[in-house]
């Protein structure tokens, strides 16, 4: 069974599968980066508090709350208590680590291993990194 909680924030969703191998804190993390990233959330946008994250998306406080420490330690996002999580300004990025890289690398190893198991061809996966490069 294949059931898909989503939630729509300003121009950015996050959509979450519940059958995927990466943790929902990590599908939440991933998606609020890379619509950071891509300027569909923006410095200063707010996103739902940690508790209405995770009442909307149907998951536990726990699962919201470590989605969002993570993008805070990382300094994507600002969080204030009792107050909404907003997007920081644009950030400075560190040099990646050789281990960090590797890291990287097998994740969209997994990822892709992830998308052919679900029987999406190599050259759907292709377009689809190709795609996502040129943004």
């Amino acid at each position: 069974m294949f059931l898909l909680y989503s939630l729509v924030v300003s121009e950015a969703s996050v959509q979450l599968d519940p059958d995927s191998v990466v943790p929902t804190y990590r599908q939440i993390v991933d998606q609020i980066r890379l619509h950071i990233d891509q300027g569909a959330l923006s410095s200063g946008d707010s996103l739902p508090s940690v508790r209405s994250l995770a009442t909307q998306l149907g998951i536990h406080f726990n699962t919201a709350a470590e989605a969002y420490r993570e993008l805070a330690e990382e300094g994507w996002i600002e969080l204030n208590h009792g107050k909404r999580a907003v997007v920081c300004a644009a950030r400075s990025v560190p040099a990646l680590k050789t281990v960090e890289a590797e890291g990287l690398r097998q994740r969209l190893r997994n990822l892709v291993a992830e998308m052919r198991l679900k029987g999406i061809a190599d050259k759907t996966i292709e377009w689809d990194v190709m795609t996502t490069l040129q943004r």
